[in-house]
């Protein structure tokens, strides 16, 4: 057997169907579409129509509430964390942060910074700097001779909106 002897077997790959080719194509004339209406035409969106009842997804009471200000943080678990010192992915002398987690494959997405959460065993010392902490994991950390920083929160977006405003009413009442 020689390389230019090797085929597909048959039937493995098959061509695909030409729509509306005349009648002996057995796909001619309506091309599979049936006769007439909203579905034989292109361009058509008809799921979730009802025939002009008001559709279900439109009935139901909406329920929830999704807060476009929240934070997107990759959450990694210390054990993780651990056993990629111990596999040496990550350097515990140096300090760990985003970069060497992500580098390290253990953060995914985040584009907020890390959290860490204190599941598993953590033994390893090593310096974090993280977005947030939560109160297992900085004490685990600490226990096995670690440290966790965690910048300061400056003020928020509706904070600073605020004293923009009041200051603002403190020059116009000044003039």
């Amino acid at each position: 057997m020689k390389l230019n002897d090797i085929r597909d077997n048959n039937g493995a790959r098959k061509g695909r169907m030409r729509v509306g080719r005349g009648i002996g194509s057995g796909k001619g004339k309506t091309a599979g579409r049936g006769q007439k209406g909203a579905k034989a035409r292109s361009g058509v969106s008809v799921n979730g129509f009802e025939g002009g009842q008001m559709p279900l997804h439109m009935r139901i009471p909406k329920r929830g509430f999704n807060n476009i200000f929240a934070k997107d943080y990759a959450e990694v678990n210390l054990g993780l964390i651990q056993k990629a010192i111990d596999a040496g992915k990550i350097d515990a002398s140096a300090t760990i942060d985003h970069t060497a987690l992500k580098a390290a494959g253990l953060a995914r997405g985040g584009k907020d910074g890390v959290r860490l959460l204190g599941k598993g065993e953590f033994s390893a010392k090593a310096s974090f700097a993280v977005e947030g902490v939560s109160k297992g994991a900085r004490e685990a950390v600490e226990k096995a001779g670690g440290s966790v920083t965690v910048p300061e929160a400056g003020p928020s977006e509706h904070e600073k909106k605020t004293a923009r405003r009041d200051a603002n009413k403190a020059a116009r009442a000044a003039k």
